[in-house]
């Protein structure tokens, strides 16, 4: 009777160690908190706008040589000009990628809708495009040429993909976000693109005026970026209120 005292006094003695983190006086860290779902409350939603400006005289445009491949020459009545620097009459920067680098608390649905990549015209439109993981992206050939479209990722899987017939469509998924992934075609070396591929809804490639909006953002601190493929990247620190809009503008000085 004694000893089966003695069994149940230890048992339960072992047991209240090791609910105190085994007697050593340490605690086990708290496990961070799970990311959610995305709420479902419109009226905590706010919105992110700005501007990508540029500051000083962006260097001059250069004209496309196609002759190499006449059937690339002849689907252009005019000159056909690199997109490194697209700028508008007040500044206003294009092709820029804009997206929260950070602060998000919510998980978001894969868009069942793919993103579109073509090759018209022999260059690659858009120029500049944003992506989530696990989205489709399709890409397509609409001129009567062989293409070929050479992703370069450093985080997802690199492909090559040669398409010979118009109209031929490949389709891709990216599984991990990239801040950019660039394409290049092997067949035509002037042709390139960038895709930004993120795992969130929040992004945007900004217009001929340099402008974009972050629409259905949650209320919370975000630290957002602006990308550019010959200037690089700046970031800025937002806080968006619900029902409100924060603003990010971003000046990068030419080159």
């Amino acid at each position: 009777m004694k000893k089966s005292l003695v069994l149940i006094v230890s048992i339960v003695l072992f047991a209240l160690l090791a609910a105190c983190g085994g007697g050593d006086g340490g605690e086990e860290p708290a496990a961070p908190a799970p990311m959610t779902s995305a709420p479902a409350d419109l009226g905590s939603l706010g919105t992110v706008n700005g501007k990508v400006s540029l500051d000083g005289d962006a260097p001059a445009a250069d004209t496309i040589q196609m002759a190499a491949d006449p059937n690339c020459g002849r689907l252009h009545s005019s000159d056909v000009m690199t997109e490194f620097f697209v700028v508008g009459d007040d500044g206003g920067l294009a092709n820029a990628f804009v997206y929260l680098k950070s602060g998000l608390a919510y998980t978001y649905p894969v868009p069942s809708e793919p993103a579109l990549i073509d090759q018209t015209g022999c260059v690659y439109v858009p120029h500049v495009l944003g992506i989530q993981t696990g989205q489709t992206l399709e890409i397509r050939n609409s001129d009567e040429t062989l293409h070929n479209i050479h992703a370069m990722p450093k985080n997802n899987k690199e492909f090559n993909i040669g398409q010979p017939i118009k109209g031929l469509t490949t389709k891709k998924v990216f599984d991990k976000p990239e801040v950019m992934v660039p394409f290049k075609c092997d067949v035509h070396k002037w042709m390139n693109s960038y895709a930004g591929v993120v795992d969130h809804p929040f992004f945007a490639v900004t217009g001929p005026d340099g402008s974009f909006s972050l629409e259905g953002v949650p209320a919370g601190d975000y630290v957002v970026e602006a990308w550019h493929e010959r200037l690089g990247t700046k970031e800025m620190n937002v806080t968006v209120i619900a029902e409100g809009s924060a603003e990010a503008n971003f000046a990068f000085a030419a080159e």
